[in-house]
């Protein structure tokens, strides 16, 4: 019996799966990922779809529907916004630098689709924390009325924006902000520290 050689075994299938590397495309594809391009008035123009999202012509190319996010949604939420293809790769078509550079009804629809993104009602009273099996259950009332969710007590899910400042991401997903936990009752501090 003939050994099994490098190849051997695989038959026809294997051979015709097999590419070669393309080194001078791989090159120009890393150059393209690469390449910081930035978003102004002057190069492009944002309009509203008829589903209410956001596209784009950039470069003569139409981008028929695109998503935004923010590069430091805590420290610089209107700068350095990223501009990416909506897909699953999410991939970047460009940066706008500042919304203040843009002319203001394009830079509306780009806050528009931010607060969509970034929809984080906040927490102004605590109205009742239960724990129970590992979870926390929260009956909360926001600036967007009252809420209630629930978070692992593992932890993880506060987490501190700053010394007063916190964001708690429920098992959802969804965020709430407490701008400044100084502003509750002390019952209502008491409670929350359980789960800090």
């Amino acid at each position: 019996m003939r050994g099994m050689g490098p190849g051997r075994g695989r038959g026809r299938r294997g051979q015709e799966e097999f590419t070669e590397f393309d080194e001078a495309a791989y090159e120009a594809q890393s150059a393209e990922l690469l390449e910081l391009r930035y978003l102004t008035k002057e190069n492009c123009r944002f309009a509203r779809t008829k589903g209410g999202f956001v596209s784009l012509v950039y470069r003569d190319r139409t981008y028929e529907r695109v998503s935004v996010c923010r590069a430091f949604p805590f420290t610089a939420p209107e700068e350095y916004i990223s501009v990416r293809e909506p897909d699953e790769k999410a991939k970047e078509i460009g940066v706008i630098r500042a919304l203040a550079e843009l002319e203001p009804e394009q830079a509306q629809m780009i806050r528009e689709q931010l607060a969509l993104r970034y929809f984080m009602p906040k927490i102004r009273k605590i109205t009742e924390i239960k724990d129970e099996y590992g979870y926390a259950y929260f009956d909360v009332l926001t600036d967007m009325g009252e809420a209630h969710f629930v978070i692992p007590m593992s932890g993880g899910a506060i987490v501190a924006l700053s010394d007063v400042r916190l964001m708690i991401t429920d098992l959802d997903g969804n965020r709430y902000e407490i701008e400044d936990v100084t502003k509750l009752g002390s019952g209502e501090q008491k409670k929350l520290d359980m789960y800090l």
